[in-house]
């Protein structure tokens, strides 16, 4: 559904619906990460996450939001390491199992999981090992801010989602 503004007078602007924020909100493009951790019992637990993004240099800070909603809320308010992993292109259907709230996320996803609780998957384009550092209620979402510990970097191209669906970027 594609809907057109007419221009609008100083003044006259009107508030979204949530419908049309989440379609203004999917024409930018993110890129897709797996939020993981292991729980109170030690085990691993993820999402699919594109809300992602950096927030400071200095100190090394990143950040990251999930829905009030969430069946994880609890997991991650409690937990004081997590890794971000960025998927790589080759790693849509990790997205789609982690998207879900059923099924065996990790049987799709490689993994192993440190002295520390992070849990790392593989194949991924990019891990961020994280300390907890606060988090806030804003809107229907939690908003998490966590401390950079570690960065890996491995060769690839992120996988991308775009106006509701996975996109590839092309190299020219």
């Amino acid at each position: 559904m594609t809907s057109v503004m007419a221009p609008s007078k100083p003044g006259s602007m009107i508030a979204p619906t949530p419908l049309d924020l989440r379609s203004a909100l999917g024409r930018y493009a993110t890129g897709v990460t797996v939020i993981a951790t292991v729980d109170s019992l030690g085990q691993p637990q993820g999402l699919t996450v594109n809300s992602f993004s950096a927030l400071s240099l200095d100190p090394a800070l990143v950040l990251w939001s999930l829905r009030l909603e969430s069946k994880l809320l609890e997991v991650f308010d409690q937990a004081r390491f997590y890794t971000v992993n960025v998927l790589s292109n080759q790693q849509q259907l990790v997205s789609q199992a982690f998207a879900s709230s059923k099924g065996q996320k990790f049987a799709v996803a490689p993994h192993h999981i440190t002295d520390q609780g992070q849990v790392l998957i593989d194949g991924v384009i990019t891990q961020f090992e994280c300390e907890a550092v606060s988090y806030q209620t804003a809107g229907d979402h939690r908003l998490y801010i966590a401390k950079v510990l570690q960065v890996r970097e491995m060769p690839g191209m992120p996988l991308v989602f775009y106006q509701g669906q996975y996109t590839l970027l092309s190299q020219s």
